[in-house]
């Protein structure tokens, strides 16, 4: 376990001192952020629990290999691997992509320290700036077709670290979307058994195959209105800040745009969504038709099926209550991916199983 100490020789090592440090809002993860400050100069220092590390190990084998060593690896989450972060933080930042530069890093100890990127998240700056919400979110689609146009390597390096970024599979999707039977569900007393989870799975593979009529791009999983920030000192892609990337994996182009505009925590207006959609695909040379409105329906049904799952499993398993709140509107995105005329089957078995999805 990484002591008060360990960060105190960290900080010192890395040439900080007389710093103060600053406890920062965390995410649903189990690491830790503060902002250290000295002489005026600002860092966040990230601490990632090492004593998870065993838990969360990625295999590109078999399925019955993945499933040996756990959801993480099932669902290809590299969960408390602190060389996962840096890697693609080091290969977003060579491509010019606003990453958090990396002063210092002791991954034995699940340590690093970061660039600032300033307090301006989308969500708070949009809050305080209602007029600018348009520009700042065609600013972000921007910056996700030029990842999607950016070409990565699978084996990746920092230092003398290495990660290797995955296909996010059917085993990684099924693994998802089974949250939403084993928690949200099952908390309402639903037990599916195993004959209706075996049609539940046919139903979803039969969906995916939507997903091969385009190639891949990397795609950072959890980018949204409180995981990106407006830099809007900086020019082009570079003003769309980066975090929280580090269970990156090539994906459906249709992954991070579902993410950004299906947001748990804040609602995107339709006429702004629908903008977005076809600015994308504009600048991601990808045709705005039948085929991808089908694939992005299917990825926010998806997503949003897991999501609803994670949230319960947040508030019984880990007490974060305040995850419930935004049930509601995890809900309504996913009965709209479900009015897609390529999900009628899935919204069949979802009303026969779990009907209080349709309903308050």
């Amino acid at each position: 376990m990484t002591t008060s100490l360990d960060i105190e020789i960290f900080l010192k090592k890395s040439g900080w001192k007389n710093f103060d440090r600053t406890r920062l809002k965390g995410d649903a993860s189990s690491r830790r952020y503060e902002r250290v400050t000295s002489q005026n100069q600002n860092a966040i220092l990230m601490i990632t629990p090492q004593a998870e590390n065993k838990n969360y190990e990625i295999s590109s084998g078999k399925t019955k290999n993945r499933e040996s060593m756990g959801y993480n690896s099932l669902a290809r989450l590299a969960g408390n691997k602190v060389e996962a972060f840096t890697c693609i933080a080091k290969e977003l930042s060579i491509r010019g992509f606003s990453a958090p530069k990396i002063f210092a890093s002791d991954l034995s100890k699940g340590l690093l320290l970061l660039e600032d990127l300033g307090d301006n998240l989308f969500s708070k700056f949009i809050q305080n700036n209602a007029n600018q919400e348009k520009k700042l979110y065609l600013a972000a689609v921007d910056c996700l077709a030029a990842i999607y146009r950016s070409t990565f390597s699978k084996n990746l390096t920092f230092e003398n670290s290495f990660w290797d970024l995955e296909v996010y599979d059917n085993v990684a999707m099924l693994a998802e979307v089974d949250l939403l039977l084993d928690w949200y569900a099952k908390d309402l007393g639903h037990q599916i058994d195993s004959q209706n989870k075996k049609i539940w799975h046919s139903i979803w593979k039969k969906l995916f195959i939507n997903f091969e009529s385009l190639a891949p791009g990397l795609g950072l999983r959890d980018f949204h209105a409180e995981n990106i920030f407006w830099l809007n000192q900086r020019e082009g892609t570079e003003n769309i800040g980066l975090i929280d990337f580090q269970d990156a994996l090539f994906v459906h182009p249709s992954y991070d745009l579902v993410s950004l505009i299906e947001d748990a925590r804040r609602d995107v207006s339709p006429e702004l969504t629908e903008m977005l959609i076809d600015r994308f695909c504009q600048k991601s040379g990808i045709k705005n038709d039948e085929k991808f409105r089908s694939a992005y329906a299917i990825m926010g049904a998806q997503r949003n099926a897991k999501i609803l799952g994670i949230f319960v499993r947040l508030a019984k398993r880990d007490k974060k209550l305040q995850y419930l709140d935004y049930i509601p509107r995890v809900k309504e995105h996913l009965i709209r991916n479900l009015n897609s005329p390529c999900c009628e089957e899935l919204k069949q078995w979802l009303e026969q199983n779990i009907p209080e999805i349709f309903y308050d």
